[in-house]
């Protein structure tokens, strides 16, 4: 397996990074109950099979997915440990009601929560979490002094390399003349596929690292997801009532594509989670893609993406199938 650079940094990063958006259970957004045990499991067991990145944030959970994290590895060997990717502007108060903020003052104090949470002594990729709230907003006066901020962290030591989340080009411009973006992380899965018009080349053009989030898109192309499964998501769990792409007119087609995941993946012995993941890091603007998990089992359906690529002649057929794409703005 051969690590991939991210962006302009020092950071070699492997195709797979682990997601732990789920495993902050309960909170905005968030995947109903979790259980810790599981958590911390399905954190090691992801570095002992090779992934080498862990992608949190600070509202996951209201802080609890870096809690979490920490705990995993805090037995972990230097040598073992892998690199630890957090998130900012997300903030909430003591009753748990969650605000975006873009302020120098606020990121301050977000960094040096997460450090406190992780337990460690230096964010390896520090990212803006959103430049709005909600998704789509016009409302990103504040991205100027975010980046600053992000900048001068940097320069402290506090962090190694700096990035931003669901930015568009022209935000992303606004950020690149302060300092250099060392990575992004869109959404990208088979069924929302908006980046690939500007973003991608944007990213291509200016050494930009592309981490994606969703392939697998919340879990609907797994190959684990059923009707009766999605009735049953706990009330808490945002995918049931939020999530267009789990709801009828769409739902039959993605099921539909996810039958064909499983198809072609069985050619090769991978799974339809593996094929998806494949498929969105088939192209070369794309250096990894973030893949979450909530029980070490689904680690093992998942670490084959790390080497599994698919032929031209697969990705046209899987291609030929795939239902018009969803915006990510229809997920905020």
């Amino acid at each position: 397996m051969k690590l991939r650079k991210l962006g302009h940094s020092g950071l070699l990063i492997t195709p797979v990074g682990l997601g732990t958006w789920a495993i902050g259970g309960e909170g905005p957004m968030g995947w109903g109950p979790q259980d810790d045990k599981h958590s911390i499991a399905t954190i090691r067991h992801a570095i002992e099979s090779g992934i080498n990145w862990i992608d949190t944030a600070a509202i996951y959970g209201f802080g609890h997915s870096e809690m979490v994290v920490a705990h995993a590895l805090k037995d972990i060997g230097s040598t073992q440990r892998p690199y630890v990717f957090t998130k900012c502007s997300f903030v909430w108060d003591e009753n748990m009601n969650f605000s975006h903020s873009l302020k120098a003052e606020s990121i301050r104090k977000e960094v040096e929560d997460s450090l406190r949470r992780l337990n460690i002594d230096v964010i390896d990729l520090y990212q803006v979490h959103a430049p709005a709230w909600p998704f789509g907003s016009t409302e990103n006066q504040g991205i100027e002094e975010a980046w600053t901020t992000l900048a001068e962290l940097k320069e402290q030591g506090k962090v190694r390399a700096i990035g931003v989340s669901n930015f568009s080009v022209q935000q992303m411009q606004r950020a690149h003349k302060i300092e250099p973006i060392t990575s992004l992380q869109p959404p990208y899965s088979m069924l929302m596929r908006d980046i690939e018009g500007e973003i991608l080349p944007f990213c291509e053009q200016n050494n930009i690292g592309t981490i994606i989030y969703s392939p697998l898109h919340n879990g609907l192309l797994s190959g684990k997801m059923t009707r009766d499964r999605i009735e049953a998501l706990h009330e808490t769990d945002w995918r049931r009532h939020i999530n267009p792409a789990f709801k009828e007119p769409h739902l039959t087609k993605n099921l539909e594509l996810v039958e064909l995941l499983k198809e072609i993946g069985g050619r090769h012995g991978r799974t339809a989670a593996e094929t998806a993941i494949a498929w969105a890091l088939r192209l070369p603007s794309v250096t990894g893609a973030i893949v979450g998990a909530r029980r070490p089992d689904q680690i093992d359906g998942i670490i084959g993406a790390l080497d599994f690529r698919l032929s031209e002649s697969e990705v046209m057929e899987i291609e030929s199938e795939m239902p018009e794409s969803i915006s990510m703005f229809q997920m905020s």
